[in-house]
């Protein structure tokens, strides 16, 4: 019910993914009635794999996550989650209110043995010549759920994002973990990333790789980032600010004459191959990381298409059981402790 487009979204994206996974059953929920209008509207009926589960409240946009956590225990924000608790569903998907959600899944489904707070996993796109496409995703987090963090904060961040990139990818090597920083020296950065950086190097369970600088983020070999959710909020809304500038940028460059339009007409391949690189809906989606299931954030003005990513990366760590991976590798690395 969340979004800004709200059923207009999610219900088109959960019948493409339906479609797409077979295997794969796609419980709706919220207002039965409504939602059963979209899926008529979009011809979701002959789907056997899409079932609906009525709540009869929904969480707004802006509503205090305290006051939604309280008072709404019929939304659909919460009864997803409880489905996810009792083991009806996987995975839970929402494009609803950030505050609330991670509020509810916290309260919920409880966090993981040896992890002190969940934290906001996203994957971005970075350059690289070794992989197909000359792409690859590198996992940066926090994003946003813990404003304040302290080293060992950090450290957990960094061993649940290597969990995350190792079964994902299927690698036998551990994945390069580096910390977000001033600059590469090991004398910068403040005293909290200096620690965390010990407690990375002293873990056989995190390839720590040394530190990044912002300008080398889609660029650097690193396959996890780690930072606090202030810096890594700011990094990753300063990034779609850029991509928005440029976009218009070129927009307007290529429409200020007839020549530049000319121009444009024999740049248009290019052009839309470039739009194609840097289209946000197919990296949508934030996982939560550090709770006692899967939980996956899609951005608020996520159209069909890009909830339909956030879909398939819930279906992605729910077959790895990335939960219940990193509780192995905590359990694991309090032990050695």
């Amino acid at each position: 019910m969340g979004g800004d487009d709200g059923l207009k979204a999610t219900v088109p994206a959960a019948i493409l993914a339906a479609k797409k996974h077979a295997n794969v059953c796609f419980t709706l929920v919220g207002d039965q009635k409504k939602i059963a209008y979209h899926i008529k509207r979009h011809g979701g009926e002959k789907f056997a794999n899409i079932d609906v589960f009525h709540a009869s409240e929904s969480v707004g946009m802006d509503e205090a996550p305290a006051i939604a956590l309280r008072n709404k225990k019929d939304s659909s924000m919460r009864q997803a989650i409880n489905l996810v608790k009792d083991g009806s569903a996987n995975a839970c998907v929402s494009a609803g209110n950030t505050g609330a959600l991670m509020a509810t899944a916290r309260f919920v489904l409880k966090m993981l043995p040896g992890v002190d707070r969940p934290a906001i996993v996203y994957a971005l796109p970075a350059l690289c010549s070794k992989s197909p496409g000359g792409r690859r995703p590198v996992y940066m987090l926090d994003l946003g759920a813990n404003i304040d963090c302290s080293a060992d904060q950090l450290f957990q961040f960094g061993l649940m994002g290597s969990v995350l990139a190792q079964s994902i990818h299927h690698t036998k090597n551990l994945p390069k973990v580096r910390l977000l920083n001033i600059g590469e020296e090991e004398v910068k950065g403040l005293q909290v990333i200096k620690d965390a950086a010990e407690l990375m190097k002293s873990c056989d369970a995190i390839n720590y790789d040394g530190y990044v600088e912002p300008n080398d983020i889609f660029f650097s070999e690193a396959d996890v980032i780690v930072c606090d959710g202030f810096v890594g909020n700011v990094t990753l809304k300063s990034t779609e600010g850029i991509i928005k500038f440029l976009s218009k940028v070129v927009k307007r460059s290529f429409t200020k004459s007839i020549f530049s339009k000319l121009c444009a007409l024999f740049a248009l391949p290019v052009l839309k191959k470039i739009k194609e690189e840097f289209d946000v809906r197919q990296y949508n989606g934030a996982s939560l990381l550090g709770l006692k299931g899967v939980v996956v954030k899609s951005h608020g003005y996520a159209d069909s298409i890009a909830f339909l990513s956030a879909i398939e990366k819930a279906i992605e760590e729910a077959r790895e059981s990335l939960p219940e991976q990193i509780a192995m590798v905590y359990a694991k690395v309090n032990h050695q402790k």
